[in-house]
């Protein structure tokens, strides 16, 4: 084994600008601070949601979500506000696992994700407890049972998010958005509102380190992020869009939207 591959993700992270890099001590205090907020927010999952009601719930996961950012050196920038109109769909792009905790920061949401999330150590069963609605992307059948159970939980009051792009960029672009996910939406009559995501560094430049693509293992984009002496999350609330005609335009809406915002600086 050579010695660069000897030392590892988090070392391999510093090959950037130096200026770009926090120091060895700062990133081993936030991976510290990462596992005891992590085993803060399993016993509260685990133990405490039981005798909270939904209103204290949904504060406990937005404190917890945002005290994670903090614990991974990652700033919350908020443009815009969140729409009043009710049932609401969220739609988002797409860039990294870092997407659901700043939205949640916000304001909690019940997402849709893959099934592979739910397999995730830890994270993946508070994924599940806080409300993720998960869907086997290989089984057809499954698009429908998804779709059912997002159209009755948009009509109990609950906000749902989804990422059509259907899988993640670097943050540079934003992919072609999938129609069938925003299919209750369209047919419940429920408002849309865009949400575009990005990750900057300090100076403004487009932070790709945050970004959860390509075959990076969780791990290594864990090492990425808190290797950043800092990273701006930017969490940008959309007007709601207008009536389209049918799904597949209500998805090019959603995109052109997002991807005007993400182009002015």
């Amino acid at each position: 084994m050579n010695g660069r591959a000897a030392r590892g993700p988090i070392m391999a992270a510093m090959s950037g600008p130096q200026s770009r890099c926090s120091s060895l001590p700062t990133r081993a205090a936030r991976l510290a601070g990462i596992l005891w907020h992590l085993a803060r927010g399993l016993l509260t999952a685990a133990f405490a949601f039981h005798f909270y009601d939904g209103e204290r719930r949904q504060r406990a996961i937005r404190l917890w979500s945002a005290g994670l950012l903090r614990q991974l050196g990652v700033r919350l920038r908020v443009e815009g506000e969140l729409h009043a109109a009710r049932p609401l769909m969220l739609v988002a792009n797409h860039v990294s696992w870092l997407d659901i905790f700043a939205i949640n920061a916000v304001h909690p949401v019940r997402f849709v994700a893959k099934s592979e999330i739910r397999r995730w150590p830890a994270i993946g069963w508070l994924c599940e407890r806080t409300g993720t609605l998960f869907i086997e992307r290989g089984r057809r059948t499954d698009a429908g049972r998804v779709s059912a159970l997002m159209a009755q939980a948009m009509q109990a009051g609950d906000l749902v998010a989804v990422f059509p792009e259907g899988t993640t960029s670097n943050g540079s672009q934003v992919l072609r958005f999938h129609s069938a996910l925003l299919q209750p939406a369209f047919k419940s009559g429920a408002a849309v509102q865009p949400v575009a995501l990005r990750f900057e560094h300090g100076d403004g430049s487009l932070c790709t380190e945050a970004a959860y693509d390509g075959d990076k293992s969780l791990w290594r984009s864990l090492c990425d992020i808190v290797a950043r002496p800092a990273i701006v999350a930017k969490v940008s609330f959309l007007p709601l869009l207008q009536a389209q005609p049918d799904r597949r335009a209500l998805a090019d809406a959603a995109r052109a939207a997002i991807a005007t915002r993400l182009q002015r600086p």
